[in-house]
């Protein structure tokens, strides 16, 4: 049940990024690249919307996931629902009020705005805040199917909604209104019924219980302690990731920080890979953790975290290693891709390294354990904006990649050491080099060479660049997911499955 979660999650996610990822040059052509730094503000506040959760989201998740190990009962679960349901709303509530009575500020005071209509900008500002609100309602709801563990649902709720988002999209800007604002509205409308069907789903998956629910203190009081450390976690994290890409969209110009916006978004497809996994890994820990299946939970922790490291590592050394290619045969814009490659080539490993944490991050939230998240975090904070605001005015971009990688490799030295002090102590030797250095050292050799070869070899075409590139690809894969115990043990299954049942 796991394996299929998380395929199903894999396929959701790669045609979510397919819809969100292919149409970004047809994007730029009608709308040009300083209308594009507005939808790249937009992700940027998308992002920030996590300073606000106060930690009831991944709460709701993992309380999901214990009702399923029959912790709660159809009643406690409910009023927790119901109670996160109206904190959520008012959150909501606000999010919108903030972003519409500050439009006005964020258009003339903070963007750096060259060519578009001021009224314009306002006017897009104002209708992402609505979008903003509606989203925000609906991470409750995803946050409790996740938890329900019915991720074939999920996924294919995501598929349908990210092809209408997409396609629809260049429908509307074709036929309707090339502008942002058309963009927007119709972004607004597609949001809107998708959190209705999130809410439908919700009630359905729940059993009804005998009394009916209501807002509760008590059912909040209970889960304050975790909630209250990943409010903790969530905020210095939220923070971490965003205040760069937040002083950027103000130091640079809007059509720079549009291409910025463009590095970061083909990096974070290494979040759509990871994503899946973490989804599938956390209530599965939590499980465990309840059952006190201590021997399981050691041999899923590291079988996640070579699964991780397979996902991510060869796509983050094709991307880095090939930035330029892969950009000019995605965009065959030479402006951009001269603009946005170098950016993306260093900006992927710090996601990477960052991907690398998941597993013993949500191997210390399935323990309920969030204090070396928060540290550690705070600290980070506190190094890296100076950073930014010394080293962006005078080296652009390309420092915050920088920043963003030196920043996660802090995190793999520093944070893995502390983490086995306290739980799973023994198993550090045994991530560090079975779950994360010999597979990236394997395909970190293959992609090396390989980028050597091509230097040499000097290829104009661009069928046979693409299928090279393709081929590199599946060769580092494939040393990756051979030299890991859980890929070797896949093999062995499909050997026996289409073989030797023959």
């Amino acid at each position: 049940m796991t394996q299929k979660n998380i395929l199903v999650n894999y396929l959701g996610n790669a045609w979510t990024a397919l819809m969100g990822f292919i149409f970004i040059p047809i994007y730029i052509s009608y709308l040009g690249i300083e209308s594009y730094g507005l939808i790249g503000l937009f992700i940027i506040l998308q992002g920030l919307l996590s300073l606000l959760d106060m930690g009831l989201s991944p709460t709701l998740n993992r309380e999901m996931a214990r009702f399923r190990a029959g912790v709660h009962t159809p009643e406690s679960i409910g009023n927790l629902l119901r109670s996160v349901e109206i904190v959520y709303l008012l959150v909501a509530v606000f999010i919108f009020s903030l972003i519409f009575s500050g439009s006005s500020f964020i258009a003339s005071d903070w963007l750096k705005i060259q060519n578009l209509e001021m009224n314009m900008v306002i006017q897009a500002l104002k209708l992402m805040g609505l979008i903003l609100a509606i989203r925000w309602i609906g991470i409750i709801y995803r946050s409790a199917i996740t938890g329900l563990q019915e991720h074939v649902w999920l996924t294919t709720c995501m598929v349908f909604f990210a092809t209408i988002r997409g396609i629809g999209a260049i429908v509307v800007l074709e036929f309707i209104s090339p502008t942002i604002q058309a963009f927007f509205i119709f972004q607004a409308a597609v949001v809107l019924t998708e959190v209705i069907v999130l809410v439908l789903k919700t009630k359905l998956l729940l059993p009804k219980p005998k009394e009916p629910v209501h807002f509760s203190v008590e059912s909040l009081k209970h889960v304050w302690k975790f909630a209250g450390g990943m409010m903790l976690i969530t905020f210095l994290a939220t923070l971490l990731t965003q205040v760069d890409k937040v002083l950027l969209s103000t130091l640079l110009p809007l059509a720079e920080f549009g291409y910025f916006s463009i590095a970061v978004t083909i990096a974070g497809i290494l979040s759509l890979l990871i994503a899946p996994i973490d989804r599938v890994a956390f209530p599965h820990f939590t499980q465990l953790i309840s059952a006190r299946n201590k021997k399981e939970y050691i041999s899923q922790y590291h079988k996640f975290s070579q699964l991780m490291t397979i996902m991510i590592v060869p796509a983050t050394l094709i991307l880095s290693f090939f930035s330029k290619e892969v950009v000019f045969l995605w965009s065959h814009n030479e402006v951009l891709t001269n603009s946005v490659a170098p950016i993306m080539s260093i900006w992927v490993i710090g996601t990477a390294l960052n991907g690398i944490m998941h597993m013993p991050y949500v191997a210390q939230l399935s323990y309920g354990w969030s204090r070396l998240t928060i540290v550690v975090n705070a600290f980070s904070i506190i190094v890296i904006i100076p950073l930014l605001f010394y080293l962006v005015p005078l080296y652009g971009a390309l420092s915050a990649a920088w920043i963003w990688v030196g920043i996660n490799v802090g995190y793999v030295l520093v944070s893995i050491t502390y983490m086995h002090k306290k739980i799973l102590k023994k198993e550090k030797w045994e991530w560090y080099i079975n779950d994360l250095f010999i597979p990236t050292f394997l395909s970190l050799a293959v992609v090396i060479l390989a980028r050597k070869l091509l230097d040499d070899l000097m290829i104009s075409n661009l069928f046979l660049l693409a299928l090279y590139i393709c081929l590199v690809a599946i060769l580092a894969l494939s040393l990756s997911v051979i030299s890991t115990k859980i890929g070797r043990s896949y093999i062995s299954n499909l050997k026996q499955r289409y073989f030797y049942a023959r």
